[in-house]
Parts: structure tokens; C-alpha cells; sequence
């Protein structure tokens, strides 16, 4: 898993119908110095992320296999919630709350 920056929003009027309810977005990775990380994603989302929210992320097979259906769903990420409150300690690159 990851954590990552909701950036915006993508639009596709037509899709697979495996993925046609899925709400699509943008999501920029954070390493632990929560500065950006690596390149944009397009991240599937069934939470309810918004504009700005910092999300936690799946990939890979566990993605495709977050939404309990028969058949994997063909998508690359999924954000599977959104972050509240963050802390870490110093030495991990991060602030103390």
C-alpha cells in the first residue's frame, strides 16, 4: 500500500463495462517526507476521495481484487481509504503531531 495525494479527476464516457461505475482519479504517491514521490497514478475509487484528501492506496492484485467480485476487476490501483490524522516520528522524515 501507499499514500497518495488525490490531484483531480478523470473522465471517460466510455469504459469496460467491468470498470463503468467506477469513479477514476488522479493521485499523486508520497514518500514518508510526504513530499511527492514517483509518478502520477489513475487510481480507481469506491470511498467517496476528494480534491486534496490524502488517500491510502492498493496495487497489483490485491487492487483488482478489492472490489469482492467473481471476476478481478481490471484496474492497476484502488484507493481503499482516506487518512484522518498521520503521525510519525522524526527519524522517519516526517513532523511529530
Amino acid at each position: 500500500m501507499l499514500l497518495a495525494k488525490v490531484i483531480g479527476n478523470v473522465w471517460s464516457s466510455k469504459k469496460k463495462d467491468a470498470i463503468a461505475a467506477l469513479r477514476l482519479l488522479f493521485i499523486q504517491p508520497l514518500g514518508g517526507n510526504m513530499k511527492p514521490e514517483g509518478g502520477v497514478l489513475i487510481a480507481a475509487d469506491e470511498v467517496g476521495a476528494g480534491f486534496g484528501e490524502l488517500v491510502i492506496v492498493t496495487q497489483g492484485t490485491p487492487a483488482m481484487q478489492s472490489f469482492g467480485r467473481d471476476e478481478p476487476v481490471p484496474v492497476d490501483a484502488v484507493v481503499v481509504g482516506i487518512v484522518d490524522n498521520l503521525e510519525m516520528d522524526d527519524a522517519a522524515g516526517g513532523k511529530r503531531k
